[in-house]
Protein backbone atom coordinates (compact mmCIF):
# COMPACT_ATOMS: atom_id res chain seq x y z
CA UNK A 1 0.00 0.00 0.00
CA UNK A 2 2.27 2.76 -1.21
CA UNK A 3 -0.56 4.93 -2.47
CA UNK A 4 -1.83 7.49 0.07
CA UNK A 5 -5.39 7.22 1.34
CA UNK A 6 -7.27 10.36 2.32
CA UNK A 7 -10.04 10.37 4.94
CA UNK A 8 -12.09 13.11 6.57
CA UNK A 9 -12.10 13.59 10.33
CA UNK A 10 -15.71 13.50 11.54
CA UNK A 11 -17.34 15.84 14.06
CA UNK A 12 -16.19 13.69 16.97
CA UNK A 13 -12.58 13.58 15.77
CA UNK A 14 -12.82 10.04 14.42
CA UNK A 15 -11.17 8.67 11.30
CA UNK A 16 -12.12 5.32 9.78
CA UNK A 17 -9.09 3.14 9.09
CA UNK A 18 -9.85 1.40 5.77
CA UNK A 19 -10.14 -2.40 5.87
CA UNK A 20 -7.12 -2.92 3.63
CA UNK A 21 -4.93 -0.97 6.07
CA UNK A 22 -6.43 -2.73 9.11
CA UNK A 23 -5.78 -6.10 7.46
CA UNK A 24 -2.21 -5.13 6.57
CA UNK A 25 -1.58 -4.04 10.19
CA UNK A 26 -3.32 -7.09 11.63
CA UNK A 27 -5.95 -4.92 13.34
CA UNK A 28 -9.40 -6.27 14.10
CA UNK A 29 -12.38 -5.46 16.29
CA UNK A 30 -11.44 -5.14 19.95
CA UNK A 31 -7.70 -4.73 19.40
CA UNK A 32 -5.74 -2.14 21.34
CA UNK A 33 -4.32 0.68 19.21
CA UNK A 34 -1.62 3.00 20.55
CA UNK A 35 -1.89 6.51 19.17
CA UNK A 36 1.14 8.76 19.16
CA UNK A 37 2.52 11.97 17.76
CA UNK A 38 5.95 12.19 16.16
CA UNK A 39 7.22 15.14 14.15
CA UNK A 40 3.68 16.46 13.72
CA UNK A 41 2.41 13.11 12.40
CA UNK A 42 -0.23 11.03 14.15
CA UNK A 43 0.66 7.35 14.33
CA UNK A 44 -1.52 4.34 15.10
CA UNK A 45 0.00 1.00 16.05
CA UNK A 46 -1.66 -2.22 17.18
CA UNK A 47 -0.32 -3.42 20.51
CA UNK A 48 -0.86 -6.64 22.40
CA UNK A 49 -0.23 -5.19 25.85
CA UNK A 50 -0.79 -1.77 27.35
CA UNK A 51 2.50 -0.27 28.46
CA UNK A 52 3.39 -0.90 32.10
CA UNK A 53 2.56 1.98 34.38
CA UNK A 54 -0.13 3.50 32.18
CA UNK A 55 -3.19 3.51 34.39
CA UNK A 56 -5.17 6.11 32.48
CA UNK A 57 -8.86 5.28 32.11
CA UNK A 58 -8.34 4.74 28.37
CA UNK A 59 -5.46 2.29 28.91
CA UNK A 60 -7.36 0.37 31.58
CA UNK A 61 -10.46 0.14 29.37
CA UNK A 62 -8.36 -1.06 26.43
CA UNK A 63 -6.72 -3.71 28.61
CA UNK A 64 -10.06 -4.93 30.00
CA UNK A 65 -11.62 -5.08 26.52
CA UNK A 66 -8.65 -7.05 25.16
CA UNK A 67 -8.74 -9.45 28.12
CA UNK A 68 -12.51 -9.90 27.76
CA UNK A 69 -12.09 -10.67 24.06
CA UNK A 70 -9.68 -13.52 24.79
CA UNK A 71 -11.80 -15.17 27.53
CA UNK A 72 -13.92 -18.26 27.03
CA UNK A 73 -17.65 -17.58 26.65
CA UNK A 74 -18.42 -19.13 30.05
CA UNK A 75 -16.07 -16.69 31.81
CA UNK A 76 -17.53 -13.76 29.87
CA UNK A 77 -21.05 -14.73 30.93
CA UNK A 78 -19.97 -15.00 34.58
CA UNK A 79 -18.42 -11.53 34.45
CA UNK A 80 -21.49 -10.06 32.75
CA UNK A 81 -23.68 -11.51 35.51
CA UNK A 82 -21.42 -10.11 38.23
CA UNK A 83 -21.28 -6.66 36.63
CA UNK A 84 -25.03 -6.64 36.16
CA UNK A 85 -25.51 -7.48 39.83
CA UNK A 86 -23.14 -4.70 40.89
CA UNK A 87 -24.99 -2.16 38.73
CA UNK A 88 -28.36 -3.23 40.11
CA UNK A 89 -27.10 -2.82 43.69
CA UNK A 90 -25.59 0.57 42.84
CA UNK A 91 -28.85 1.82 41.28
CA UNK A 92 -31.06 0.74 43.96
Amino acid sequence: MNKPIYKLVDGKGRVLIPKALRDAAGMEYGDIVRLGLADGKVTARKVDIVEAGDQSPQAVEAYVRAAFKSMPDSTRLELIAELSSLLQRKEG
